[in-house]
C-alpha cells in the first residue's frame, strides 16, 4: 500500500513538473500573434505590408510650445520631448498609420503622447500610394532610454501578425556623456518644418 502511494506521488510530481515545463518553454499567445518587425535604420525607407516609412529627423526638447484652441501652451515633462519626423507612403492602397512606440534599450516602451490633443500632423496618418506625407510622432522619454532606442511604427496599435517597422535610432548624435546632443530648451510644434536635408547635428 505504501509503495503504491509513493508511486502515485511520483507520478503526480512528474505531471506537475511536465506541465510547468511546458508552460515556461512554450511561447505565449501574445508572442505567437505579435507584429512581425521589419528592421531598418534612420534615413532608410522601410517597406511594410501596407506602408513605407522613412525617419530622417528627431528633435529633443525640454519644453514644447503648441497652439490648442487658439491658446498658446507650454508643455513640460519630467524627461525629454522627442519629436520624430517621418515620411509616409502607402504601398498598394490607401492606408492608415496609427501607432508609434518608442522602445528603449532595456525594452521599456513609451506610447505616443496624448497631451497634444488632435493635430492633423499627428496619428492617425492617412496615406496614399505615390504621395509622400510628413507625419509626426511625439513622445515623452527618460534620457536614459534614448541611447540604443528604436522607433516602432505600425498601422494600428494591436495588429496581430501584421508588419511593423522597427527603426534603429543608433544614428542619433550624442554627447560625451551618452545623452542626446543639441537638446533644445523649447521647440515650437507649429513652426515651419526645417528645410533641406537633415543634418547629423540635429537629426
Amino acid at each position: 500500500m505504501r509503495i503504491r502511494a509513493i508511486g502515485n506521488l511520483v507520478i503526480l510530481c512528474a505531471t506537475v513538473a511536465l506541465s510547468y515545463g511546458m508552460q515556461v518553454s512554450m511561447p505565449h499567445y501574445a508572442d505567437l500573434t505579435a507584429p512581425m518587425p521589419v528592421d531598418g535604420s534612420m534615413h532608410d525607407t522601410i517597406r511594410t505590408r501596407s506602408f513605407d516609412v522613412r525617419l530622417d529627423r528627431v528633435i529633443f526638447a525640454r519644453t514644447l510650445k503648441t497652439d490648442q484652441f487658439g491658446q498658446t501652451k507650454l508643455l513640460t515633462t519630467s524627461g525629454l520631448w522627442a519629436v520624430v519626423t517621418t515620411d509616409l507612403t502607402a504601398t498598394n492602397a490607401s492606408a492608415t498609420v496609427a501607432d508609434g512606440t518608442w522602445q528603449g534599450p532595456t525594452g521599456l516602451r513609451y506610447h505616443q503622447t496624448e497631451r497634444l490633443g488632435y493635430r492633423p500632423d499627428m496619428p492617425p496618418h492617412g496615406v496614399d500610394p505615390g504621395l509622400e506625407k510628413r507625419g509626426l510622432f511625439v513622445f515623452e522619454v527618460p534620457p536614459d532610454q534614448i541611447r540604443g532606442a528604436s522607433l516602432l511604427v505600425a498601422a494600428r496599435q494591436f495588429g496581430p501578425l501584421d508588419a511593423q517597422a522597427r527603426i534603429s535610432l543608433d544614428a542619433l548624435p550624442r554627447g560625451a556623456d551618452g545623452q542626446p546632443a543639441n537638446v533644445l530648451p523649447q521647440y515650437d510644434l507649429d513652426a515651419p518644418p526645417p528645410q533641406g536635408p537633415p543634418s547629423q547635428g540635429n537629426t
